[in-house]
């Protein structure tokens, strides 16, 4: 193992000095070249197997290592297609040849089962010098899966089948991850996750950063990453751009206390050629093993010129400064490239909002109907596949509503005749949603806002004919402005004429055969119009004038495949540029993601990307399902503690709602909203506007039977929110938590006073409450435990 140079050169920051060159992140590489077993690149003819199907990556787009990315230096191959370049991951054990503390770990790795682009825990043992272990939850992304919905750092233009004799013009990735480690004790091995035979993790490099247990006094202080973001914000007429600095204390966690730690406000200001810092990042407290992430506004960036980051301490004094970082100028007009479009990113309102509400309404709002496990709002595609006795959609259509009655003849009952956008939004408001998105076209094809001359096959002209989405916009900037308004858009159709020779998969376009099989033998594909191309002459359009007519401030898309997204992006982000505001788009648009976008699940472990889970209030239909009795709902204690749980892995919670064909909010699902939103008034302060922590989401030990207590950050606060009842008069979190003599813990509520609590910690670091003088049972949903940090000044 080889340190990184910056580590043996530069020396650690003493508060006590001024103006000290802070060092970089350290990192030393780990040997993995001799468990190589797997080579992933073919070039020039030769033949590799990487996902063991005869398929490779194809080598002359892989970058010859070594390669930098966000601070570390990983070994590539200087020659990919020659020999093997990766490790299959399968329980091997790797030793460190001298055991030391450990702050972060690193990894390039990329998933092998072709074509799923869903993620996998894999779980690596860290095992310390006393005997203990931690485990590490890697959620895997596999290296290509249709859509293109999850790009990775490493990407090439398509994958080599049959042993390279033949293309696959998938993109394919390698993706990198970094994560904390407890660096109580001091680490001695690595055990990799074992295999999954079905989708197998390789392993490129390894890296990690070892903690400094050399300071005698005071903190140990490195710049963990400089990014001149994509991200601004209006400072006197000025827009400023946000760039975001971490900081990190490399001492081990062990070692906290008062004089190891930074317990004052500090400010962190970036100069260079031009550059100046409009309002300074601030932070308040770092204690070892931690690391902190502020945003510094400047104005004058100019890209290709070097920035310096500056420290001050709360007297304005320099206590440190690192020169020499690129600088990047904040875009003002985007180009249709990627080159371009990857610099966009999650705005920061999105990232502090954390809860939005989906809205899935339209014509299968009308039959509502769906056997367990299957969308209700697949009700057209399940009557059609199969058409048969086979479907239960198929039978329930029969029984009732008979043969001679199709899909489309649903429209007319599509009446939105209650349709309120008022009390919607304020439901919306009340139940603690800081944005909403409203489906606009689904796969049925039938959207609700103004298609123009692009099709007939909206609620302007048939059914309730009204522009629904119009109204519903209008009303929430006029009434509810703080609420930001998104839409999702299907870029495919399943029955659309236009749309077969795009056609794939479960969308395969075409119109639809009758499932009875009576004449006329083709369904109706009412209100379509002529068109030349369905992406140049619909899908795009459409798209557009989501952005530049109803001024969206989320393009939601579903599905991806064939689209000319890349144009789309580039004038959806110069018009809200133009406008004044800032936008974002998901990762099922086909390209240039800003987050992504887990279905019906969650992440185990903290993703430090942008991400945004989805789910129904039904537990498993986003569209109203009347089959579905109201008392599986979601209720209040699922829909916090499965909020607190994303907010604590960096993640936002997109919770959707059906409405009814006229155009109501049922009693259950607006009840349940509403418990959430009661929990949300008083507690709500430890879930927007929170960071997740660094060194983990949760309780890493929980006793048996308790759901482990999540963790969120302020640069002023910490909470602690846990799913269970403190029993026995205490609640205990078995971790050590950058807190302080002097600082103060409340119980969030709305009925059992403002108490602080007394608390301590255990020889291990463990934080003890004691609850004895507060009610617990008088909390509902979550327990939310508030820290507030007591300055030095």
């Amino acid at each position: 193992m080889k340190a990184n140079g910056l580590w043996t050169i530069l020396s650690i920051l003493c508060l006590r000095s001024l103006a000290i060159e802070l060092p970089r992140l350290p990192f030393v590489l780990l040997p993995l070249e001799p468990l190589f077993d797997n080579q992933a690149a073919s070039v020039n003819g030769s033949s590799a197997d990487f996902d063991g199907q005869g398929n490779s990556f194809a080598g002359q787009f892989l970058p010859e290592g070594p390669f930098a990315y966000d601070g570390i230096i990983y070994q590539l191959p200087m020659i990919w297609g020659t020999g093997n370049d990766n490790v299959i991951a399968n329980n091997q054990t790797l030793a460190l040849s001298n055991s030391t503390f450990v702050h972060e770990f690193h990894i390039l790795y990329s998933g092998d089962n072709s074509g799923d682009a869903t993620v996998t825990a894999n779980r690596f043992i860290l095992t310390f010098l006393d005997g203990s272990t931690q485990t590490l939850t890697l959620e895997a992304s596999n290296w290509w899966g249709w859509p293109d919905l999850n790009p990775g750092i490493i990407q090439t233009p398509y994958s080599l089948q049959a042993n390279g004799t033949s293309r696959n013009f998938n993109h394919t990735s390698i993706f990198q991850w970094s994560t904390a480690v407890n660096s109580e004790q001091p680490l001695t091995s690595i055990t990799f996750p074992e295999v999954n035979p079905g989708n197998r993790l390789h392993l490129f490099s390894m890296a990690f950063s070892p903690s400094n247990d050399s300071v005698a006094n005071g903190p140990a202080l490195v710049i963990r990453r400089e990014k001149f973001t994509s991200r601004w914000e209006m400072v006197s007429d000025s827009r400023a751009q946000a760039v975001q600095v971490t900081i990190a204390n490399l001492l081990p966690t062990s070692s906290l206390s008062v004089n190891t730690s930074i317990n004052s406000k500090h400010t962190i200001e970036i100069s260079g050629p031009g550059m100046t810092t409009v309002v300074p990042g601030v932070f308040y407290r770092l204690v070892p093993g931690d690391q902190a992430r502020v945003d510094v506004l400047t104005t004058g960036s100019t890209t290709g010129t070097n920035a310096t980051i500056v420290i001050k301490n709360s007297a304005g004094k320099i206590v440190g400064q690192s020169t020499g970082w690129p600088a990047t100028a904040l875009v003002t007009h985007y180009t249709a490239d990627t080159d371009s479009l990857n610099a966009h990113e999650t705005p920061t309102w999105w990232r502090k909002a954390k809860y939005g509400i989906f809205i899935h309404w339209g014509v299968y709002s009308y039959p509502a109907w769906a056997p367990p496990n299957e969308y209700a709002e697949w009700y057209n595609y399940y009557l059609h596949n199969p058409p048969n006795s086979s479907s239960p959609t198929w039978i329930h259509h029969l029984e009732t509503y008979g043969k001679n009655v199709l899909y489309d003849d649903f429209i007319p009952n599509f009446t939105a005749s209650k349709f309120n956008a008022s009390a919607w939004l304020d439901l919306f408001d009340r139940a603690g949603a800081r944005y909403f998105v409203q489906v606009t076209k689904h796969h049925d094809g039938f959207a609700l806002f103004d298609t123009g001359n692009t099709t007939n096959r909206s609620s302007v002209i048939l059914g309730p004919k009204r522009d629904l989405l119009k109204e519903l916009f209008d009303t929430a900037a006029a009434e509810k402005p703080h609420i930001h308004r998104g839409t999702y858009y299907s870029l495919p159709e399943w029955f659309n004429p236009d749309y077969a020779k795009y056609g794939f998969g479960e969308w395969p376009g075409g119109l639809a055969r009758n499932p009875f099989n009576t004449t006329p033998t083709f369904e109706p594909y009412t209100g379509h119009l002529n068109i030349s191309d369905y992406i140049q002459d619909l899908q795009l359009p459409h798209m557009l004038t989501l952005a530049t007519q109803y001024n969206t401030e989320i393009m939601w898309c579903d599905i991806g495949g064939p689209n000319n997204t890349l144009e789309f992006a580039a004038e959806f982000y110069n018009h809200a540029l133009a406008g004044g505001y800032q936008v974002t788009m998901n990762n099922r648009c086909g390209a240039v993601p800003d987050f992504t976008t887990p279905e019906y699940e969650t992440f185990n472990a903290i993703q430090t990307n942008s991400w945004e889970s989805s789910e129904g209030m039904d537990p498993f239909s986003y569209g109203l399902n009347t089959a579905t009795n109201a008392s599986e709902y979601k209720n209040g204690t699922t829909i916090i503690q499965t909020l607190v749980d994303i907010v604590s892995k960096n993640g936002n919670f997109l919770l959707d709602i059906g409405p009814t064909a006229e155009g109501e909010i049922i009693a259950p699902m607006a009840n349940n909203l509403l418990e959430a939103g009661s929990w949300l008034e008083y507690a709500g302060e430890c879930v927007y506007d929170t960071e997740y922590w660094f060194q983990t989401s949760q309780d890493p030990n929980p006793p048996s039977g308790v759901a482990p207590a999540r963790f969120t950050t302020t640069p002023m606060s910490f909470c602690i929110v846990t799913f269970d009842a403190p029993t026995e008069n205490n609640l205990v979190i078995h971790k050590r938590l950058p807190l302080l003599p002097g600082d103060e813990i409340k119980l969030l509520t709305s009925g059992v006073g403002d108490i602080a609590l007394p608390w301590s910690t255990d020889s291990s670091g463990n934080l003890i409450i004691n609850v004895s003088s507060i009610d617990v049972k008088e909390v509902q949903y979550a327990w939310a435990f508030k820290a507030t940090y007591d300055l030095d000044d």
